[in-house]
């Protein structure tokens, strides 16, 4: 066994076994607002117990230990596979030679499909091209620190502060109390690891403290080369395969009165070095501050760089950036106050909701959560302060995960293996947009980096994939699964299975996060550089590549082939895919006058299109609103996506469909136009239909979450709260990290369900989804789906569309009190606001307007 295997097997043995004296209470310095996670002893599963920090560029979990501390680190590009490890990897596409036989191949597939009684084919699999080295999302070690301590340990308590955004750590040894904060800081770039030690004696010091590097606790990691870069600053560089992508990590350790030396091991002449800083002396405090980095450039997937994501070597970025936080001049207090500064500006000044919890500081989270529960009936009790702390909890990994150069992944920013589930990528029909769709409305600012991934990581490659495979000459287009090397083609998979790959609407569904974006915020300037290429790139690309549908004979424009995501069959017309690109056209139409775009034939080409491309809302047999344009929808299909509804909930097609834009449609050879409320009711008969999320294919929490989500959007509070508890119940640890199964004892940690948790309670509580026309007036529901759970409540400072700010309260399940401010750049609307079934108010819009309504009672 190894050293570093002994000493982490030392620590769990530690966690069960050393504590003798269990607090009862919170710990010293935890919020009194209740508003953060606690417990009694040390971590020992790291999906079920650890707890997260991280700036967006680093991450890092901690355990909790005392004489031991072991941190599992993380570094946001730190992948192995793509041309780093093949320098012909191409983003699993078709080689330029292959785009005539695609083409002929994408035209007989369609007429395959076309000419199907059924409207279907049985594969597609000469689309499709093998991943290569897409790679993985990858753990950058570990970081443990001893304290060379016997005494034994008393009154322990660990937290993470969600008011502040620091981990904690406190204990008593003998006649010393010791306390270990961890936090990572946005503006700094470094993460630091904090130990000080208090005392009724005066002559109390640190014992000796040592920190070292280790490789070997993550399997399958190279070992790296460890070196002293000077007295208290270690060097870390290493590679996450042969050959692969280098990192590297700088560490510098300051302890004020203490002495700081790096020692440097002797090692076989075949070993990489191997080196470890350590602490003694006079010193009460000590804190180590790293940074880390690696040799990929996201501005080098282009053609012109050859696609090839090399960078510099980080070492020198690193220096420059260790230099500012480790300055003589610097202090941790210091560092605390600028982290806590940034961490507030972006989440807690902005934006709060209170559900009229009541602060539990007598019952650890873990226990709490462990009695979280649904009873046999199905009947929520539900708890409002966990459902509060899990709100609050989802904006803080969020705001930690999705401020680096990439946006937030499967994982956030935390992942622990060589190769992770599902590679920690990012899942483009359904993950990465549940991630962020909690971000506009609750006034979180993060979404920058996601849409410099879109422009840099997406559009260079995928314009690439729609010439090849798709024969476009205009617009780009990307499929299921991204990874950070521009991976775009269509990936092969099981024979006869398109299920996972063809999905050619990811990029449609990130538009609808383009243009809310705009729609929420009103930045012209953004929208004119950065948003409108986007949108206009990508509904090029499906102006082209929609075709007329031969099948039904009646002249709509639709997708062919194409999958519900993740499900068979491959056919045409699925109505997910035309939900999404009805709501690109739309969001063309009406950004277009902003956009300072002189293209008029292309402003043509989109409002022909809107009129002859099917909406995706069609009725089936048992009154299901369809999955796929053939009526084909088993009434015992519980599959976990829910992606016939996009419209309905994060989309607008279904949510604010209006007869008069979206219909008529071809019924039996007639001409049919639904009304909302039977689309609508078509909408609950499926969702009811699917099931609660756990089914047979999967249990997980973020298909419960968007459930919660959809129910909440048909205005059913008992089934909204329903799911949302099953979701903790069911899928959330006692660290309220989100798992893919719930039984697994190690389980798979899902970052989804915690983003989108936010995303649903915000739509039971407040609703203004998207509109069809710049005319049609802005609906704001109050309260639609308010559960008797919470009676009591207020949020302030969410955001809505139009530049709207709204602050709302409510008590005893009433409405009381609503507050709109328009910024000075929003635009003239027409807005109505709704409460329980009726019309509030009904108002026009203006820059600067402040309006409050108090409803009657």
């Amino acid at each position: 066994m190894s050293v570093a295997r002994r000493m982490l097997l030392h620590h769990n043995i530690f966690a069960l076994l050393s504590l003798l004296a269990i607090s009862q209470c919170a710990p010293s310095g935890f919020p009194s607002s209740g508003n953060g996670i606690w417990n009694t002893k040390p971590g020992i599963i790291w999906a079920r117990e650890w707890l997260p920090v991280g700036n967006g560029y680093l991450g890092a979990m901690s355990p909790g230990g005392t004489t031991q501390e072991i941190l599992q680190l993380n570094i946001e590009t730190l992948w192995s596979g793509g041309p780093f490890a093949d320098p012909d990897y191409n983003g699993g596409n078709k080689q330029p030679s292959e785009r005539d036989a695609m083409a002929r191949a994408m035209k007989d597939i369609r007429h395959t499909i076309f000419e199907s009684p059924i409207g279907e084919i049985d594969n597609i699999d000469v689309l499709t091209t093998d991943m290569g080295q897409f790679g993985s999302y990858a753990g950058a070690g570990y970081l443990i620190s001893n304290l060379n301590t016997a005494d034994p340990v008393t009154d322990y308590g660990r937290y993470l502060d969600l008011e502040q955004a620091i981990v904690r750590t406190v204990w008593t040894q003998g006649k010393a109390t010791y306390q270990r904060s961890l936090l990572c800081s946005n503006p700094t770039r470094s993460c630091t690891q904090y130990i000080n030690v208090t005392s009724s004696t005066p002559s109390v010091i640190l014992p000796t403290l040592s920190y070292a590097f280790s490789s070997a606790l993550q399997y399958g990691l190279p070992t790296p080369n460890i070196t002293c870069m000077s007295a208290n600053t270690l060097q870390v560089r290493g590679f996450v395969g042969a050959p692969s992508m280098l990192y590297e990590l700088l560490a510098h350790v300051t302890a004020p009165g203490g002495n700081v030396s790096c020692i440097q091991f002797p090692v076989p002449s075949n070993s990489p070095p191997n080196a470890t800083l350590e602490v003694t002396g006079s010193a009460r405090e000590a804190w180590l501050t790293w940074v880390g980095d690696t040799n990929y450039n996201l501005d080098a997937g282009t053609a012109k760089s050859d696609f090839s994501y090399h960078g510099p070597d980080p070492h020198d970025k690193l220096v420059s950036l260790l230099a500012k936080p480790t300055s003589s001049d610097v202090s941790f207090s210091s560092i605390l106050e600028e982290h806590v500064d940034d961490y507030e500006a972006i989440t807690t000044i902005p934006f709060s909701l209170d559900l009229g919890q009541t602060p539990e500081l007598d019952i650890p989270t873990d226990v709490l959560i462990s009695q979280y529960q649904i009873d046999a009936a199905g009947n929520a009790a539900g708890n409002m302060f966990i459902d509060w702390l899990t709100f609050n909890f989802g904006r803080y990994l969020l705001f930690s995960s999705a401020r680096g150069v990439l946006p937030a992944n499967l994982q956030g920013k935390w992942a622990k293996d060589l190769e992770n589930p599902w590679w920690g990528s990012y899942a483009l029909d359904i993950n990465i947009q549940m991630n962020y769709w909690m971000a506009e409305i609750t006034n979180l600012d993060v979404t920058t980096p996601l849409f410099g991934f879109i422009e840099k990581g997406w559009v260079p490659r995928g314009t690439y994939t729609a010439e090849v495979l798709y024969n476009a000459t205009q617009g780009w287009v990307v499929h299921n699964a991204a990874n950070i090397f521009g991976q775009s083609g269509m990936m092969a998979g099981d024979p006869g299975s398109a299920e996972w790959a063809n999905y050619a609407v990811s990029n449609a569904w990130m538009m609808l996060h383009v243009w809310d974006h705009f729609d929420y915020t009103n930045d012209v300037e953004w929208w004119k550089s950065r948003g409108w290429p986007l949108l206009k790139g990508v509904t090029l690309f499906h102006l082209n590549n929609m075709v007329e549908d031969t099948h039904f004979g009646d002249s709509t424009l639709v997708t062919n082939p194409c999958n519900s995501p993740e499900q068979l069959p491959i056919t045409f017309g699925c109505a997910h895919s035309q939900q999404l690109i009805w709501q690109v056209f739309t969001a063309a139409q009406k950004g277009f006058a902003a956009s300072g775009d002189t293209d008029t034939g292309f402003l043509e080409d989109v409002l022909d299109a809107l009129d002859r491309v099917d909406k995706g809302i069609h009725i089936g047999s048992w009154g299901q609103l369809q999955g796929w344009k053939v009526d084909k929808d088993d009434p015992a299909d519980t599959h976990r996506h829910l992606s016939h509804l996009v419209g309905l909930f994060p989309g607008s097609a279904v949510a604010s469909y209006d007869p008069g834009i979206q219909g008529p449609v071809v019924v039996n050879g007639s001409m049919v136009t639904y009304t909302k409320e039977q689309v609508l009711k078509a909408a609950k008969i499926s969702l009811v239909h699917r099931g609660n999320g756990t089914a047979a294919d999967a249990d997980a929490g973020w298909e419960k979450a968007w459930r919660a989500a959809a129910y909440a959007q048909l205005g059913d509070s008992a089934n909204f709260y329903h799911l949302l508890s099953y979701c903790i119940q069911r899928n959330f640890a006692a660290n309220l990290f989100s798992i893919y199964n719930p039984t697994d004892p190690n389980p798979v940690f899902q970052i989804d369900a915690n983003l989108a948790y936010p995303a649903a309670v915000m739509n039971s509580l407040l609703q203004a989804p998207d509109v069809p026309t710049p005319e049609t007036p802005l609906k704001i529901t109050l309260l639609p789906a308010l559960p008797s759970q919470w009676p009591k409540g207020s949020i302030r400072g969410a955001r809505l569309r139009g530049g709207i700010g709204i602050d709302l309260s409510w008590e005893g399940g009433k409405l009381t009190k609503v507050v709109l401010r328009a910024d000075r750049q929003a635009v003239s609307r027409q807005v109505e606001v709704l409460y329980a079934g009726r019309l509030l108010a009904s108002l026009t819009t203006s820059p600067g307007l402040s309006k409050t309504i108090l409803p009657s009672m």
